[in-house]
């Protein structure tokens, strides 16, 4: 099997909001959240470590995510921000719950900080698997900048392993976003050149169109779209959560990777949780998704995937495929299917994100 790089993952925050341990099979939590609030507001568990295990899933890029208390519905305020203030609190929360757990259980989670870190982590999976298994490498992005409350908490922020940044969310003070759209404000701005000196990845998921294309035109440094489908494959959606081919045609210009999330909702448009719903949504969906980007590129080299499993959504939400992560790995006979060879796949499943770190982490 190909290593898999999941390029979205939500791990700290269901850790922090909902007590999820995912050191735990996937089993375990499901049966343990039984009408629980987790499982209410974010659907049964697909992560855990068993089936990152056994699904090849070597790296992840781990979030730091807070909720803007107006886009906040549920009684579980936890992770919820109103202030600035409020959502670095969080933010800088969720990044030490990162260093506690990797420094606790270093045999199950390892941070990723640079090119060195990386190499050792594959190194790792590349050796037949001990009874211990595989370290699951930890690249840390922040999805939503409101946690960056001046431009000189950069600096604290890269020493402290972040690596990606996406502005936006929903709309932030830096650039219009998911539901909120607008372009880059003039902190957006300012933020971007910041981000810049210390080589950060931008990550333009979330952000509105508008700000989306004049980020790709003044960014001087590494840009990508961890999760995000494409538009022209999800007509009349009327969402501006999805990537048109212009924005495509930018990250892969700019030689970078764009991440496909295989939920329902961004597969095909007008679906929705309920009876007998899941089955409408096959796989093949995804593999669409991922073609498109590669058909637009005229190579395999900039197609991923960003699952956003366990990020409000779960399982009743996913491809009846997939039951946890480790059935990511069904992508590869539909991607045989369709012509791609064995280094295609392993490139599209894991090895293009490798490839992007392995060339904008620090040595």
């Amino acid at each position: 099997m190909p290593l898999i790089v999941d390029a979205h993952a939500d791990i700290a925050y269901n850790m922090l909001k909902y007590g999820r341990d995912y050191t735990r099979s996937v089993q375990e939590t499901r049966q343990l959240e039984t009408g629980s609030e987790a499982l209410s507001d974010n659907e049964d568990a697909l992560l855990g470590w068993p089936e990152y295990q056994r699904g090849q899933v070597a790296v992840i890029f781990s979030t730091l995510f807070a909720l803007p208390a107006r886009w906040s519905t549920g009684a579980n305020k936890l992770q919820v921000y109103k202030t600035f203030d409020e959502a670095h609190k969080h933010c800088h929360e969720q990044l030490l719950t990162y260093h506690r757990m990797t420094d606790s259980d270093p045999d199950k989670f390892r941070l990723i900080a640079s090119a060195r870190d990386l190499d050792l982590i594959l190194d790792h999976w590349q050796n037949p698997s001990p009874e211990s298994g595989h370290p699951v490498g930890m690249v840390v992005l922040m999805e939503g900048a409101e946690g960056i409350r001046s431009l000189t908490e950069l600096e604290e922020w890269y020493e402290l392993g972040v690596r990606l940044i996406g502005p936006a969310w929903v709309g932030t003070r830096y650039c219009g976003g998911w539901r909120e759209p607008g372009p880059l404000t003039i902190e957006g701005r300012k933020l971007l050149s910041a981000m810049a000196d210390y080589n950060f990845t931008l990550d333009l998921s979330h952000m509105d169109e508008q700000s989306a294309v004049e980020a790709l035109d003044i960014y001087r440094g590494p840009v990508v779209g961890t999760h995000g489908n494409c538009l022209s494959l999800m007509p009349n959606s009327n969402s501006n959560r999805h990537f048109s081919d212009r924005i495509l045609e930018g990250i892969i210009e700019r030689d970078g990777v764009v991440g496909v999330v295989p939920y329902n909702p961004y597969l095909k448009v007008g679906w929705t949780v309920g009876k007998n719903k899941r089955e409408e949504v096959p796989l093949r969906r995804v593999a669409d998704h991922l073609d498109h980007i590669c058909q637009i590129a005229g190579d395999a080299l900039h197609a991923g995937i960003g699952s956003d499993f366990d990020g409000g959504f779960g399982l009743q939400s996913v491809p009846p495929e997939i039951d946890t992560v480790a059935d990511l790995q069904n992508l590869v006979s539909l991607l045989q299917a369709r012509g791609y060879s064995e280094t295609d796949i392993a490139n599209i499943l894991g090895g293009n994100w490798i490839a992007r770190l392995k060339r904008d982490l620090p040595k």
